[in-house]
């Protein structure tokens, strides 16, 4: 991993919009003129795009795009680590005290951030995670019902009141997911986790749409098995929750 630290510490950021991509080298411009359109004028806000690991063209057009914007980050993964491991480094460099993640396709329209970061900052230390809940699902009937017994099965289980949690649009307090234990697929189950700590959830309708071009990289099935050992430590994890003792010094 090498971070790119571009960004001068003098610019203010309040709010890190943290990208994962893996060979998504024409939906790089595109998402991220979409960003800007969305929140230019309305947060003081840097883009943190995270290349875990591309074989194609992502990494230059990101060198290139970031001659044009100064607010505009790179993190490079020699090879690719996963989702939850370009989200967590993208989480550990940002600068903002609320992170905002979206997938790099452009499936995940930036026009919902402001509603996100927004509903973190109205919860005035309350609301760990604000996480998007797709409305009109533009995957294939196969992947849909996948992703639904997926989260009926998840929301059995650990009892996290969400729908839907592999929506890739979220914004959550940045300190609040660095307190939380790390493993690959952390990003599946934010909303029990961040429930764990004692935090509220809010949720936001998004819009679903295809994404901008290419194909997944980032698959479900191919981690069935994995998904299913991860889902039984976290159930044990919120079982093994013990709340934290008051503690008073004597001097």
């Amino acid at each position: 991993m090498s971070p790119d630290l571009s960004l001068p510490d003098t610019i203010p950021v309040d709010v890190s919009i943290v990208v994962p991509v893996r060979n998504e080298q024409d939906n790089v411009a595109p998402v991220i003129a979409e960003i800007a359109a969305a929140l230019d004028g309305r947060f003081a806000y840097e883009i943190i795009y995270v290349n875990d690991g591309s074989t194609d063209a992502t990494p230059q057009r990101l060198v290139d795009l970031m001659q044009q914007r100064d607010n505009l980050r790179r993190i490079d993964h020699a090879q690719s680590s996963g989702q939850s491991a370009a989200v967590r480094s993208g989480v550990r460099a940002a600068r903002g005290a609320i992170v905002a993640t979206l997938d790099g396709d452009g499936q995940n329209n930036p026009a919902f951030l402001p509603d996100l970061i927004g509903a973190v900052q109205a919860g005035h230390g309350r609301v760990g995670l604000a996480a998007g809940q797709r409305v009109g699902r533009k995957d294939t009937g196969f992947k849909k019902m996948q992703s639904k017994i997926a989260n009926r099965v998840r929301s059995a289980i650990l009892s996290d009141g969400t729908r839907d949690t592999g929506c890739g649009l979220k914004a959550f307090r940045r300190d609040v997911f660095l307190s939380m234990p790390y493993f690959d697929g952390l990003h599946r189950f934010l909303p029990a986790l961040v429930r764990r700590e004692g935090f509220e959830i809010a949720y936001v309708d998004v819009i679903d749409r295809p994404r901008h071009s290419g194909v997944s990289n980032y698959g479900f099935f191919d981690r069935l098995w994995i998904g299913i050992m991860d889902l039984a430590g976290v159930w044990w994890l919120i079982r093994r929750k013990r709340p934290t003792p008051v503690a008073t010094e004597f001097k």
